[in-house]
């Protein structure tokens, strides 16, 4: 009796434990997640809801309303980043809503593998466009409140599964289109975006 019941224990415990390991670890407070599905493969993201609310909601919402749905990442440098979300395949912007406030000074760093706002020389001018770091690009980090260079990019999430696919993505051929440089010559387009609540 004495051995069954410590059987059952164990058998219990086992369970248990391997359902935490399928799970995962929670993210900070169940942070909600998107899926990229792209012309190259899906990317998986964690969105810092908890860190850069402004950009994530603004994020989340382009996508729901099906924004970023056949968009193309525009701009590609292999050794820096990939661009996306504010072109047609035949390079016309899409109009967008308002712009956001600058969260770049939360603490978070343009390491490889997160994705931050893209926006103009105005600090506070990110739309729908985004990026995905390649590498550590940490000179994208915001210093202070002084001007455009130390205000940053707001990072706002990060790739937790697929960055094989960024990194096919990152060193596709490029060329020069009328006023844009580093255009992907074969377009990489983002078919939909997933939103998954966290």
């Amino acid at each position: 009796m004495f051995i069954q019941r410590v059987t059952a224990t164990l058998l219990a415990t086992i369970t248990l434990l391997s359902g935490l390991i399928l799970a995962g670890p929670l993210s900070a407070q169940d942070n909600p997640q998107a899926v990229m599905h792209t012309s190259m493969g899906d990317i998986r993201l964690e969105l810092y809801a908890d860190k850069a609310p402004v950009s994530v909601e603004n994020f989340i919402n382009y996508a729901k309303s099906g924004f970023y749905d056949g968009t193309i990442f525009h701009r590609v440098i292999g050794s820096f980043m990939i661009q996306g979300g504010g072109f047609t395949p035949d390079m016309q912007k899409k109009p967008t809503g308002e712009p956001i406030q600058n969260e770049a000074g939360n603490g978070l760093s343009n390491l490889r593998g997160t994705i931050a706002m893209a926006r103009t020389n105005d600090p506070h001018s990110a739309t729908a466009q985004f990026f995905i770091n390649v590498q550590n690009n940490t000179n994208l980090d915001y210093t202070g409140g002084t001007s455009s260079r130390t205000w940053g990019y707001a990072v706002f999430g990060r790739v937790i599964s697929g960055m094989d696919v960024v990194d096919k993505i990152r060193f596709v051929s490029t060329e020069t289109q009328g006023r844009f440089a580093n255009v992907p010559v074969e377009p990489v387009t983002i078919d939909s975006m997933e939103i998954i609540d966290g």
